[in-house]
């Protein structure tokens, strides 16, 4: 079998469709059969097309961009975060643990959709 990558992203779509009708496949992937159909020719597909082609091949968007996520990455955390954040002095204490409550719940979810 092909390496999955970006480039090769038409053909498998276009593999995973098989015999299947272009309509059918793009609505159930949530394209339209005009997005799917240029894709399936080499088109590269904008990035919440993107995010759907991989929902849709059950393929992690780091593999098709030939990326690793690691798991539990030790250098982001709360701590090491917040002492950057907070050391700028236009930056209220509040807002710091805001945006660091932000960034590290974005990180879990993109780990929960993509790093398993």
């Amino acid at each position: 079998m092909t390496k999955a990558t970006l480039s090769n992203i038409g053909q498998l779509v276009r593999s995973e469709r098989k015999s299947r009708g272009m309509r059918e496949v793009a609505r159930e992937i949530g394209i339209s059969p005009a997005t799917l159909s240029r894709i399936e020719t080499g088109r590269l597909p904008d990035l919440r097309t993107f995010s759907k082609l991989c929902g849709w091949l059950k393929i992690d968007p780091a593999e098709l961009l030939g990326c690793k996520i690691e798991a539990k990455p030790a250098a982001l955390s709360e701590s090491s975060m917040g002492v950057h954040l907070r050391a700028d002095k236009n930056l209220r204490p509040e807002a710091a643990k805001a945006l660091t409550d932000m960034i590290l719940i974005a990180r879990e979810m993109i780990l929960d959709n993509y790093g398993k």
